[in-house]
């Protein structure tokens, strides 16, 4: 009885205290809750970088700076972000936990990321002949429409189809065929395409294709 007692007046006591937890609980929330605001510039001319990105470092969310290198993004006290842009080197800034407040500005200064690239030398040819000779035997690559003009043509379509095996949808329709004919001509033994001429032309057909070559070439002469 005395057991029953104690629990129910923890119970009791709990009830009464959890309003007080949780409103604790969202106080310290609320305070580690924070909203920078910032703009990115130039370190050298004070410049405003628009489309600097600013990752929170470690996860999958973030910001870019506007046309006027103005930005906002809520973090939480302790986070780090990360500024990047095309131009300029990498920046990690990491909110200072003890910060007091839920609103906190902030100037990022980036500095600009030269790039050196290796020595180009031009040199003109000699005569206008050796030019003309040199533009009339240039190797041009094809552009993507001349590639997939090559890639679709009947003749390529034929040879790819002759030594690449059916994928499942034709495998399937393959398989659903062969059992319609055997169950159109159940009871009947099937008809002789000996004397069809359709079937002579079709065959004749897929010969000049070469669609009876053997299709494995790891048969050599010995």
């Amino acid at each position: 009885m005395h057991q029953k007692r104690s629990y129910i007046l923890s119970l009791l006591i709990v009830f009464l205290l959890s309003p007080f937890l949780l409103k604790a609980q969202i106080a310290e929330f609320r305070d580690s809750v924070i909203q920078i605001s910032g703009i990115t510039m130039t370190a050298d001319s004070l410049r405003a970088i628009p489309a600097v990105s600013i990752i929170v470092k470690g996860q999958n969310r973030g910001t870019i700076s506007n046309r006027s290198g103005i930005f906002s993004i809520v973090v939480f006290k302790g986070d780090t972000l990360s500024f990047s842009a095309v131009g300029f080197k990498h920046k990690n800034y990491r909110i200072p936990p003890e910060i007091k407040g839920n609103s906190f500005s902030l100037i990022q200064l980036m500095v600009e990321d030269t790039t050196y690239l290796p020595v180009t030398i031009i040199k003109p040819y000699l005569s206008r002949e050796e030019f003309e000779r040199a533009f009339a035997n240039m190797d041009i690559p094809d552009d993507a429409y001349e590639v997939a003009r090559k890639n679709t043509s009947n003749a390529r379509l034929r040879a790819m189809a002759r030594f690449l095996p059916m994928d499942g949808k034709e495998g399937t329709g393959a398989y659903l065929n062969k059992q319609a004919q055997s169950l159109y001509y159940a009871g009947q033994p099937p008809p002789q395409n000996i004397f069809n001429p359709l079937a002579w032309a079709q065959f004749i057909q897929a010969w000049k294709q070469g669609d009876f070559k053997r299709k494995d070439d790891s048969y050599g002469s010995y």
